[in-house]
């Protein structure tokens, strides 16, 4: 859903929305599409990451495709407290790296009248739920899942499959160690 009007109730109350999907569905993409819409609108802007994430720029969020927006890193999210300086769009980009406290955060920002706009993975590469994300899925007033493409059949994709060794559930990575796949391929691997 590409949010184009905005409800009068929420002119003076803050929401969540929330873009999910597997690797390459273009997550941070529509993220960064979205943050600039509101700095087109002159709204005061904050966008973090998790310190985890430092694949293509130390502080940066940047999409696959090269496109970048200014961020701050944090350890946690109650870190996002600590920094917001009643910035009316809050962004948190790799949402799944974040501890479980991640959604009071976004509680109470959204309660203070903040627009909240997060972008994760909804899956790791088990298929399975990716730590905070069902949560904040279910507390998002707007939930955007995107699709990338299945790199073995052109179907779309909503699977993350890793293609390097490992089994813990944290790997941050690219092209390298994931591939996008369809449900069948997926479950062609022996998932």
């Amino acid at each position: 859903m590409f949010l184009e009007h905005f409800p009068d109730e929420f002119k003076n109350h803050g929401w969540i929305e929330v873009i999910c999907g597997s690797m390459f569905s273009g997550k941070t993409e529509e993220l960064i599409r979205r943050l600039k819409r509101a700095q087109f609108a002159n709204q005061k802007i904050l966008l973090v990451k998790p310190k985890v994430d430092d694949r293509y720029h130390k502080s940066n969020v940047v999409s696959h495709q090269g496109n970048s927006f200014d961020a701050i890193c944090v350890e946690n999210s109650k870190e996002i407290l600590s920094i917001w300086r009643k910035e009316k769009v809050v962004a948190i980009d790799e949402a799944q790296f974040f501890d479980e406290e991640i959604v009071s955060v976004c509680n109470e920002l959204s309660k203070k009248g903040v627009r909240i706009i997060i972008a994760g993975l909804d899956m790791d590469f088990k298929g399975v739920p990716f730590g905070p994300m069902p949560q904040l899925l279910s507390i998002a007033e707007y939930v955007t899942k995107v699709h990338a493409i299945c790199v073995s059949c052109g179907n779309l994709a909503q699977f993350s499959h890793r293609t390097v060794a490992g089994n813990e559930q944290v790997l941050v990575g690219a092209v390298e160690e994931y591939k996008p796949l369809c449900r069948s391929c997926y479950n062609k691997i022996g998932h």
